[in-house]
């Protein structure tokens, strides 16, 4: 459906070309590109969007390039930071990141017969003139301040370059390299299609669809999405169908209808802040190609219950470039087939793990991504990691938190796979946080010399142990399922209870006051920042809950009716007495008792977090137990 030429078309602008001169010449030779937008990224992960006319840009574009251009505070999620009445915020382009052409492919110009475009300019918030905010701005000094003191850290214990490969001291380093990347899953389907919860759940149990061929208008967006996302650099590795999903079904129309897919899209690995920008470019494209094909696209961690959710793998990497060019990867242990990784390798890992209570409130940050996060379905649950059975074994485990991905034959290739993560999650804030607790397990590590060894036997010690670093009542380490080989009793006490709701999450800032302080170092997050964050945490799962959660709940339990008429028999009676009871308990005040949904509500307008949170699990449970009660009611009935 890509019926123009896109090799007349403007992708990106990279940052070698961000002069004013190299700019006017690019726009000039590019008319289809006719407005400019400067993409700010608030604390709540929301990008702005405006319209430009490029005429205006580029006879400003010296003072835009400096001094942006200005919004407020009712534009943008910064709360405690920006209000109404203290409202100035500007978006400051930041010129060391590619700047991408958005297409509208339903607005083709009639002159060069090519969709409009709109160039986006990813960009820092700036709050009354002085403050930087914001999750560009949070990852940006996350950054500078992990390879700063990574650099010192490195250089005051040069013992560690013995068991790294490539690298013989600090000198030899020219500066240090932040690898990310992510795993972007979602889900495709037809307008107005509802899924039948048990043929999804039958096919993904059978993996009817995992890497299978795609067909019709699916297998035709993933093809032109591959191609754009290929001309916007970011060099497409593979596009392919993940477990969920049913076959669709020909029309009378020769087009497939009753879509319901979920599919994959990996993409080479990148910088920190550039892989987060091309994950947020990616979505457009996702969205908006599929869109022309007719079909809906959610990113959303869990959208049909009881069914595999889409996950968001986080990859991470800490690598150096050498002053003879070359890059070694400072994970990698010297000798692959002796050691899983370096010290370097082995304390990120560790303070990944030790400090994921406070990392976790950045990565899953509302009810969507604990929708996902249950036992069975490859979503992880527990703070643990896997290695593998040996260093000549690499580790699979898909059940843990966090795994190690290495190949023998292929140092640069060592890395954390984050595998918590969902495509809702703010990718700037996950991996600020992550590199953050990343490096605070450095520095433990080679401030106490460890060994390779040394730090094998520390991330793999049992529940009642004592570290160096390390908590002595748990345990990091499994090659075991967590899921299947672990009781709920004994996951909670090894590896610690995971938290089931927003609430439980974001409150872990101030169970753990100790951890969160790793993140102000460097001034990388404020005290301001901190509360500027939960306070956008809270008031959406709040506002979510009390006015999208609930009313959904009353609708399902309005849903579950009485279907059966005199031709019933006493099985019929007795689940529709179960089911009337959960209806009411759940739904029906009284003068004397108000029902579970009406408790909620009000424990969100008072103010009583913890027990509505209480109550949003219940709630959660009863309603899973309705619609299973509801459904087995339903199949008795002629």
């Amino acid at each position: 459906m890509l019926n123009f030429d896109i090799e007349k078309m403007l992708f990106r602008i990279p940052k070698e070309n961000h002069s004013v001169s190299a700019i006017k010449k690019i726009l000039k030779a590019h008319p289809e590109v006719q407005y400019v937008s400067l993409v700010g990224i608030d604390i709540g992960g929301h990008d702005t969007d405006e319209k430009i006319p490029v005429e205006l840009f580029v006879k400003d574009m010296k003072e835009m390039l400096t001094k942006g251009v200005q919004t407020d505070g009712s534009s943008v999620a910064l709360p405690v930071i920006a209000s109404l009445n203290n409202a100035k915020v500007d978006m400051i382009p930041d010129l060391d990141v590619n700047w991408y052409v958005d297409y509208n492919y339903h607005n083709i110009d009639p002159l060069t017969e090519l969709p409009v475009g709109t160039l986006r300019i990813p960009s820092f918030l700036v709050h009354n003139d002085s403050f930087a905010c914001g999750s560009r701005v949070m990852l940006r000094d996350a950054v500078k301040h992990f390879k700063e003191t990574l650099m010192e850290v490195l250089k005051a214990h040069p013992y560690v370059f013995k068991y790294i490969g490539g690298v013989g001291k600090a000198s030899d380093i020219e500066e240090i390299l932040l690898t990310c990347a992510t795993e972007l899953e979602f889900w495709v389907k037809t307008p107005d299609d509802k899924g039948d919860r048990e043929q999804l759940f039958t096919s993904q149990v059978l993996k009817e669809q995992y890497w299978k061929r795609t067909y019709g208008e699916v297998r035709t967006a993933l093809e032109d999405t591959l191609k754009l996302l290929d001309k916007y650099g970011l060099s497409v590795e593979m596009g392919h169908k993940e477990v969920g999903g049913v076959k669709a079904r020909m029309g009378n129309t020769g087009h497939y209808d009753h879509v319901m897919e979920q599919l994959e899209i990996d993409w080479k690995y990148s910088d920190a802040m550039q892989s987060a920008d091309n994950e947020n470019q990616a979505k457009y494209v996702v969205r908006d190609i599929f869109t022309m094909h007719g079909l809906d696209v959610t990113f959303m961690a869990k959208p049909f219950p009881g069914v595999a959710g889409s996950g968001e793998h986080t990859h991470l990497g800490v690598a150096a470039r050498l002053k003879n060019g070359k890059v070694c990867n400072l994970f990698s242990a010297e000798d692959m087939k002796k050691h899983f990784m370096s010290p370097v390798g082995f304390g990120a890992l560790m303070g990944l793990l030790k400090n994921y209570e406070v990392v976790n409130p950045f990565v899953s940050s509302g009810n969507d991504a604990f929708n996902r996060l249950k036992p069975g379905f490859e979503a992880p649950v527990c703070i643990v990691t896997s290695l593998g059975k040996s260093a000549t074994e690499p580790s699979r485990n898909r059940t843990v938190l966090a795994g190690l991905i290495r190949d023998i034959s292929d140092p640069l290739a060592t890395r954390f796979e984050l595998r918590a993560p969902n495509p809702k999650s703010n990718t700037y804030l996950v991996l600020m946080a992550s590199y953050m607790a990343i490096l605070d397990g450095i520095k433990a590590a080679l401030e106490a010399e460890k060994t390779p060894k040394e730090l094998e036997k520390s991330i793999s010690k049992k529940y009642g142990e004592k570290d160096f670093y390390l908590e002595k009542n748990r345990e990091y380490r499994t090659e075991k399922n967590v899921f299947d080989d672990f009781s709920q009793e004994e996951r909670d006490r090894l590896f610690g209870r995971a938290p089931s709701t927003v609430w439980e999450n974001i409150s872990a800032f101030d169970k753990y006051p100790e951890k969160v302080s790793i993140f102000k170092e460097g001034d990388v997050v404020t005290d301001l920042v901190l509360e500027s964050y939960k306070e956008q945490v809270i008031n959406q799962w709040r506002t979510e809950v009390h006015d999208r959660i609930i009313p959904s709940r009353m609708d399902t339990i309005r849903g579950c009716v009485k279907i059966h008429g005199t031709e019933h028999n006493d099985l019929d009676e007795a689940n529709w007495k179960e089911i009337e009871k959960l209806r009411t308990d759940l739904g029906k005040d009284s003068v004397k008792k108000k029902c579970l949904l009406t408790q909620a509500k009000q424990a969100l307008d008072d103010g009583d977090y913890g027990r509505a949170s209480e109550l949003q699990l219940i709630i959660q449970d009863k309603i899973s137990e309705l619609l299973d009660k509801y459904a087995a009611y339903t199949k008795n009935i002629f």
